[in-house]
């Protein structure tokens, strides 16, 4: 079956990321057309990356890169969860990203973004991102912000309109995953 993962982009203490990616893997769940599971960057304590062969040319740094590797490479698609700083993508989920490169190519991707302004600067550096590597995001999003869809600016409230947002990303991760199947299996059928 068709394995997502639901990454959490954040990993400072307080974040919020939490409480938004268990109410994705929570409507996640409930479908039967691909199995999801939370993927939580916290847990793997990746270091700054500085590896002295980048992993396009074959570099999988420490134990811990290597352990985020494994799991990326296992999943055949993604839903981000991503907060914006300043703006800007986390840099620890930046971060995380460069620690890979053949696991993210020929998979489906979407974006949970919320922010001041729903996070929109995030998820444009977050689409920009996943072109480059091969990644196809699709074009539903779901932008949550923080003065409407937060209670006090710290607990998700999370609407119907949002719900459906959320169902239609869903919808198409896993539709875009299931069409680039063909395109995976090719890929590895042609380095082995």
């Amino acid at each position: 079956m068709t394995k997502i993962g639901i990454i959490i982009g954040s990993t400072r203490p307080g974040r919020l990321g939490t409480q938004v990616a268990g109410w994705v893997h929570e409507v996640a769940a409930r479908r039967s057309d691909a199995e999801f599971e939370l993927v939580d960057l916290a847990e793997f304590r990746l270091p700054l990356f500085d590896q002295p062969v980048p992993p396009a040319m074959g570099g999988t740094g420490g134990p811990e890169a290597q352990a985020w590797v494994r799991t990326i490479d296992r999943l055949d698609g993604f839903v981000f969860v991503t907060p914006e700083y300043n703006t800007q993508l986390p840099g620890a989920l930046k971060n995380a990203i460069d620690f890979v490169y053949a696991g993210w190519a020929n998979k489906a991707a979407g974006i949970v973004a919320y922010g001041v302004v729903g996070g929109a600067g995030s998820a444009a550096q977050l689409r920009q991102i996943c072109g480059l590597l091969g990644l196809a995001d699709v074009p539903a999003q779901v932008s949550l912000h923080l003065a409407t869809d937060f209670e006090k600016f710290t607990v998700f409230t999370p609407s119907e309109s949002r719900a459906r947002s959320l169902e239609e990303l869903l919808d198409r991760v896993v539709a875009w995953t299931a069409a680039l199947e063909p395109v995976r299996s090719a890929h590895a059928a042609s380095i082995a």
